[in-house]
């Protein structure tokens, strides 16, 4: 009896540090993500680069979500879950040590070279450790689960500005060269390839549980089954794509935002200090998200939140000062549980077809690019402050997918 306890907490105990390696990934790739928002102004000073070419790192950056994702998950399929994840490491990896070649030749087609490597091996990474995480454990706390590590994915957004903009305009005085600016990201890059190669060595070591998709007992299709006979899976891909648009969208144009006169009237410099209240927000409430989904279902907080953040987005738009500055801060607040509650209760009953479910979630990460330029539009022609009217539907829709469109049909 005392062997078999002693088996099942060895079990237990390997479950929990492979729980732990995964969530490393999520802050690993939110701080790879996050410190394109210091890479963009840098390199655009040290090319002389207009705003559209500097956005093209964001384009090849999200790109890479959209053309690597269904690739991804056939890999993965093909390979599992464990080598999977290796093998974008290992990608990742490339891409860092392919800034130290962009950083001695000056060239920025080579730095967005890079850019697409690395977003490319971070993609393979969230196409096997999203659906990884979501059956290592009872599948009702899935999305539980899922909240925490993507609570780690946001402490690392949070953490990389801060660490990148020392490490990066270090170089960056009044008698630098060209040279030495653009040599100035060979350190914090040559740092994160080594840490992604040593979290690789560490993901062929550990024990880590194998999911036994074919014997979901909500699965409802075989390998043959195609991936749009999922209803909820396709809602859901949909109701991502609003949500990283949506999220992405209003951090885009908060600090224009703050400039209007009506609202705060602040300068730019100041004005940027208040975006890590958007973020830090989104940090705090996936901490708390994590222990209310214990509680309550998941679709029916998905639902509350998409709801108190369109509350919160038309009061941002129908007044002014710092009632409107703080209301649409807040909605950093509510997008907290989003990201993991719509990717979880789209792969639920997916069975063998997960991790081609996942890639096919991951493609709708290019909301992201698509929706603040549709916003963009919308401020030319009818306003700022009202252009925050199509992050609001996009709130909406994520609502309706919470409350509807994410329950599991059987065939």
């Amino acid at each position: 009896m005392s062997s078999q306890t002693s088996v099942s907490s060895q079990g237990a105990s390997s479950q929990r540090f492979a729980l732990v390696a995964l969530t490393s990934l999520f802050f690993m790739w939110g701080f790879i993500t996050s410190l394109n928002d210091v890479l963009i102004p840098h390199l655009k000073s040290v090319f002389s680069l207009n705003y559209t070419q500097a956005m093209l790192i964001q384009m090849c950056f999200f790109g890479a979500y959209f053309l690597v994702s269904v690739p991804a998950g056939n890999l993965i399929k093909k390979v599992g879950f464990q080598r999977g994840l290796g093998i974008g490491l290992l990608i990742a990896a490339a891409g860092c040590l392919l800034f130290i070649a962009a950083a001695k030749a000056q060239t920025y087609w080579i730095f967005l070279t890079a850019l697409f490597v690395l977003a490319s091996g971070i993609t393979i990474l969230q196409v096997a450790a999203n659906p990884l995480v979501t059956v290592m454990g009872p599948s009702e706390t899935a999305s539980s689960r899922l909240t925490m590590t993507q609570a780690f994915n946001s402490l690392g957004t949070t953490v990389a500005p801060i660490i990148g903009s020392v490490l990066i305009f270090s170089a960056v005085t009044e008698f630098a060269t060209d040279t030495a600016e653009a040599e100035s990201v060979i350190v914090p890059y040559f740092g994160l390839a080594v840490m992604l190669v040593l979290l690789a060595l560490i993901f062929t070591k550990i024990s880590l549980p194998t999911p036994n998709l074919e014997e979901d007992e909500t699965a409802t299709g075989d390998e043959n089954t195609r991936l749009t006979e999922y209803r909820h899976l396709i809602l859901g891909a949909v109701a991502l794509f609003m949500y990283v648009g949506a999220e992405v969208s209003i951090g885009s144009f908060l600090v224009n935002f703050f400039g209007l006169e009506e609202v705060a009237g602040l300068p730019e410099a100041q004005a940027a200090h208040y975006i890590a209240y958007y973020w830090g927000g989104a940090m705090i409430g996936r901490f708390a998200g994590a222990v209310l989904m214990q509680k309550i279902a998941a679709g029916k907080l998905l639902a509350f939140n998409s709801v108190a953040a369109v509350a919160l987005i038309l009061i941002a738009i129908f007044s002014s000062g710092s009632v409107a500055m703080w209301s649409i801060l807040l909605v950093g607040l509510c997008n907290s549980i989003m990201f993991p509650t719509i990717f979880s209760l789209a792969l639920k009953g997916l069975g063998v077809n997960t991790s081609r479910g996942s890639g096919l979630l991951c493609l709708a990460i290019v909301g992201g690019a698509i929706v603040p330029v549709v916003q963009g539009g919308f401020a030319d022609t009818i306003g700022l402050q009202v252009s925050f009217i199509l992050p609001a539907l996009c709130y909406v829709f994520i609502a309706y997918y919470g409350l509807i469109g994410s329950k599991v049909r059987n065939h």
